[in-house]
């Protein structure tokens, strides 16, 4: 009767996006989020597109499971990365202030085609992660209901998914965002109330938790974090994106907002990972498993239907994304044809890369993440400090940025494992940031001359 349950809800909210979705395209609406008059998004459309596009399914899945491992340390540390709202904001309105309408803007201006080249590999790695992580947290929710249709469900999820977004683009993901997040903060407030007047649950118990691995990890991913959150906003396009479509109090405003949201939810979804340790529950399947055997079977079901909301929403803003990398970025003609066929090869990419088996999802967040860091010492010195940077300092700073995520993503080979510290992964990459960021400094600041 679950599964049942939720294929109907799940399919119901896919047919309020689809109805949500404007009913006529325009190519400034598809690239530029303008509504069918013309018009800017409104605040609080803007707000709840932002938060629902990052607390996203993999950050959900994320927070609750470093918080199972590592308590509210571990929670706490995944939390810090909504930090990018502020530091996000920042950078948004210096660039604007700057007179860049993005950041390709800004670095084209002052690094060229190839220092654009670089970003846009980047943030095209960021997409096609996002489309890859929440098709496969579609997949883990449903075969953990229903054995055997996590494959079917990706595929059906692929395909709805493209078809709404294709057909409005950054306008579609705006309006069916509001709905989308409507939907979230009702399913899960209501779970997350359940948990807390559960029998067994204390709050005290809860922001003081060790974790079942204890919670020294996780301090050391909140250093990470800290050490990523300056550059991560910047290289996440969705992010980017809703930064230049609005006036800028309301952009302001937007992102001040979407970060005490977004970070209240993250923290309030790792309560459900950190319970589950509490209680000394077996963690299984992503602890999708471990919670159908904590929770009733409706506080479970409002839990999977707050994931499979979050993973839809994030899809159609990572393809509007993509659409507008491809034609406002790469030079395709700016039309709604070559908006939607990027938006097909991402979605068909990322959904033959559930394919490859890899379900582990912080990895995608600590790649991406170290790879924008070359973005750090670039923005801080080039557009805060406004010092102009040699080119083959830009290049050294992208190569330690590079080098450094493939050290990690690939810190399991015998080639590169006799060069890393010996210690936990997320040691490893806490010494591979702290390196990347003194490379980078180094080269940028001896490649810098007053503007």
């Amino acid at each position: 009767m679950q599964p049942v349950i939720l294929i109907l809800v799940f399919g119901a909210i896919i047919a309020a996006s689809v109805l949500a979705a404007p009913r006529r395209a325009t190519v400034e609406g598809f690239f530029g989020g303008q509504g069918v008059d013309g018009r800017d998004p409104a605040l609080w459309t803007l707000v709840l597109s932002q938060v629902t596009t990052w607390i996203f399914a993999r950050s959900l899945m994320n927070a609750a499971i470093l918080g199972y491992y590592y308590g509210i340390a571990g929670t706490l540390a995944y939390a810090a990365y909504y930090g990018s709202f502020l530091t996000g904001g920042f950078i948004v309105m210096r660039l604007r202030a700057d007179g860049a309408m993005s950041v390709q803007d800004w670095l084209g201006a002052r690094f060229g085609t190839v220092g654009n080249g670089c970003y846009n590999f980047v943030i095209a790695l960021r997409l096609l992660s996002e489309v890859f992580a929440n098709l496969i947290v579609v997949g883990l929710i449903f075969n953990a209901v229903l054995a055997g249709s996590g494959t079917t469900a990706i595929l059906i999820v692929a395909v709805l998914g493209l078809a709404y977004s294709a057909w409005g683009g950054l306008s579609a993901a705006l309006r069916t965002d509001v709905v989308q997040m409507v939907v979230f903060l009702v399913v899960f407030g209501v779970a997350f109330v359940a948990l807390v007047v559960s029998p067994g649950f204390d709050v005290g118990a809860v922001l003081t938790a060790p974790g079942t691995a204890g919670p020294y990890n996780g301090w050391i991913l909140l250093a990470v974090a800290a050490l990523q959150v300056f550059s991560y906003p910047a290289h996440d396009p969705v992010m980017m994106d809703r930064g230049f479509i609005a006036d800028e109090a309301t952009t302001r405003a937007s992102f001040l907002h979407a970060f005490w949201i977004s970070t209240l939810c993250i923290i309030g979804f790792g309560f459900f990972g950190i319970q589950a340790g509490l209680i000394g529950a077996a963690y299984e399947g992503e602890l999708i498993g471990t919670w159908a055997t904590m929770f009733p079977t409706w506080v479970f079901s409002a839990l999977m239907i707050s994931l499979l909301v979050s993973a839809l929403s994030t899809l159609d803003s990572a393809l509007s994304s993509a659409a507008r990398l491809g034609v406002e970025e790469a030079g395709l003609p700016r039309t709604l044809s070559a908006g939607r066929l990027v938006m097909l090869g991402f979605m068909v990419a990322g959904t033959a890369l559930t394919l490859w088996g890899n379900a582990t999802l912080f990895d995608a967040v600590a790649v991406s993440g170290t790879a924008s860091m070359f973005l750090a010492p670039v923005l801080i010195v080039g557009l805060v400090m406004g010092r102009a940077i040699a080119l083959w300092a830009y290049l050294v700073a992208f190569a330690a940025a590079i080098g450094g995520a493939f050290v990690y993503f690939a810190r399991g080979w015998d080639s590169v494992s006799g060069w890393l510290y010996e210690g936990h992964k997320y040691e490893q990459l806490l010494v591979i940031c702290i390196v990347v960021l003194v490379v980078g400094f180094g080269a940028v600041l001896a490649g810098a001359r007053r503007g």
